[in-house]
């Protein structure tokens, strides 16, 4: 009864606070970490693993024919000439350079190559349920759970917060790691705000 009263109160409270007025909250609360995760985007960009659907821009200094904006494909493989196929999904940029100049040293002894992700679109997080803008979110920096629902423009009136999933798969299986709202906000447990990957499901019930 106790739970059921607790989120009758919120429902309550939600329903005399403005949609506007709530997105504007939720943000605020998120700012200091957003702004965090903005200053660290060099550090980011650096670590980043391409995934399928990103866009890669290819090039060898001095070598004009050696330039090429390729899009990784769902087996998470692109084709580059000289080289013929090569696996990048889940390599950094310095991996795959690395990994393109052993590859051309028959043919090019001294290559200098340069890897560049153009568009991360494949780098996709998903936010489902009742939030005011429900969908998928293309990331080019690392995103936690608190900075999702903001992407989404906050929870509804009538979501559960403190039963909040994120849905992770590894290979073929599948977890829920659980989120709960008020704690967070609430400066507990703060382990829950984990920062997700791509793929990765944020359900609001």
């Amino acid at each position: 009864m106790r739970i059921l009263a607790s989120r009758f109160k919120r429902a309550c409270i939600r329903a005399l606070v403005p949609t506007a007025i709530w997105s504007a909250i939720v943000l605020a609360v998120v700012a200091g970490s957003a702004a965090s995760a903005d200053a660290e985007s060099a550090a980011v960009s650096a670590s980043y693993l391409v995934q399928p659907g990103d866009i890669l821009l290819v090039s060898v200094w001095r070598e004009p024919d050696m330039q090429s904006e390729v899009a990784v494909r769902p087996d998470g493989r692109i084709s580059l000439p000289l080289v013929g196929e090569i696996d990048v999904a889940n390599h950094d940029v310095a991996q795959i350079r690395a990994d393109l100049t052993s590859r051309l040293q028959p043919f090019m002894p001294d290559a200098a190559v340069n890897v560049a992700v153009k568009q991360p679109l494949g780098n996709k997080i998903y936010v489902l349920g009742q939030v005011n803008r429900p969908g998928e979110f293309i990331l080019n920096r690392d995103v936690d759970v608190l900075q999702a629902l903001s992407l989404a423009q906050g929870a509804t009136r009538f979501a559960e917060l403190d039963e909040i999933k994120v849905l992770r798969r590894e290979g073929v299986s599948q977890t829920a790691i659980p989120f709960n709202y008020d704690e967070v906000v609430g400066g507990k447990h703060l382990e829950q705000n984990i920062v997700l990957r791509s793929g990765d499901v944020v359900v609001v019930p």
